[in-house]
This record gives structure tokens, sequence and C-alpha cells, in this order.
């Protein structure tokens, strides 16, 4: 069953700060979601070599960005989810450019922000190690966008912790599972929660 590919996709949530201190959820897909980080084996991720280059990366973010907290992880096949937490605000940029600049420059400005330097220097990195050791330099390794969603409350980071923890068990409900067989409700209630509040990233 194919997810619906409107239901990944929401506006912006406008004027927003994407260095402020706070919880976000994020998720990033392999290029053309091609299952190439590992398996799931009797509801367990085994990673492969890029797998663990994945973890390794993600796990040494707070090397480079001392002023975030790493949450709930996970590997999957095509894709990993992650919750970032941002302890500091480090006050690269308080507000979006006025309505009216063009979008090129909005998308400069966002780049400034903190969560985006996070995912793109993750998503560099993992895939630059990825690239030396398949020996393919300069090769998709990530899909262009990711997702990232502002957590709001307590009882939303746990339900996306819940989420993270049991993926592996769910893999076949999973909608990133070229061959999955049904919905996972949590899944669809963390996804579906538009309301101005996810969109789809460009980094």
């Amino acid at each position: 069953m194919n997810y619906p590919k409107k239901l990944r996709k929401s506006i912006r949530l406008k004027d927003y700060d994407y260095s402020r201190e706070g919880a976000y959820f994020i998720t990033i897909c392999t290029y053309n979601r091609e299952c190439i980080l590992g398996n799931i084996t009797d509801g367990e991720m085994i990673l492969n070599q890029f797998g663990k280059i994945v973890l390794e990366c993600w796990n040494n973010l707070t090397t480079r960005y001392t002023n975030i907290e790493l949450d709930k992880f996970v590997v999957m096949p095509n894709h990993v989810h992650g919750i970032i937490k941002i302890i500091d605000n480090v006050g690269t940029i308080h507000e979006l450019p006025l309505q009216g600049k063009d979008c090129m420059n909005q998308q400069i400005e966002r780049r400034r922000m903190l969560i985006p330097k996070v995912v793109g220097y993750f998503k560099m990195n993992a895939a630059k190690q990825i690239n030396i050791m398949r020996n393919t330099p300069g090769i998709p390794f990530w899909q262009k966008n990711y997702y990232e969603h502002i957590i709001r409350n307590v009882d939303k980071l746990n339900k996306i912790r819940e989420y993270i923890h049991h993926n592996p068990l769910k893999w076949h409900l999973d909608r990133e599972n070229p061959e999955r067989t049904d919905n996972d409700l949590l899944e669809d209630e963390i996804f579906g929660d538009t309301n101005g509040k996810t969109k789809d990233t460009d980094v």
C-alpha cells in the first residue's frame, strides 16, 4: 500500500526561527528510498557497513554542535528518524526575511539556522564517507529533502519516542517500506499532523 504523497507535504511554519530552543523530529530518506543501510531481521535492524557509518555520524553531531542534545534515533533500511534538542539559542537569526523577498534569499537565510545546519552537516558527512567506501564520488546518497516537525509538548515527544523505538518492529507497516502491508496508526498520527507545523525541507 502506497502512502499518499500529499500527506507528506505541508506549508512552512512562517516566521518560525529554527534555531530556537526546543525539540525537533527529523526524518531523512536515502536517495530514491533505496534499502541500503541494512536489513530488518525478526523485528531488529541489522546495520550493514553503511548503516554503521550513518549511526556514527549522527552520534558525533554533539561534538561539532555543543548546543544540541540527541534523543531517540533509529537507522532503518532506507531512512533514519531522530530527535534533536536545541539546548541553547545560538542567535544566528531570529526572523525570516520579510515577505516580498525572493524564495532564493529565504532558502539561503534558512540554511543559516541551526537545525538545517545540523542536518546538512550530517547528510554531507555520512554521504562522503559512504561514497569513499563504495568508490562512488559525487553520487547522491540522500534524498534532497528531509522531514522536520516541531515537537510542541511532552505528550507528542513521548509518542514520537515510542514510534522511533518500535520502528524496526513495525517495518512491515512503515510508509517507506516498498513492501508495506498496512497502515501504522501512530505513524499516521505523527506524520499526518500537518496543521502548519511540519514540512519537507531542502538540505
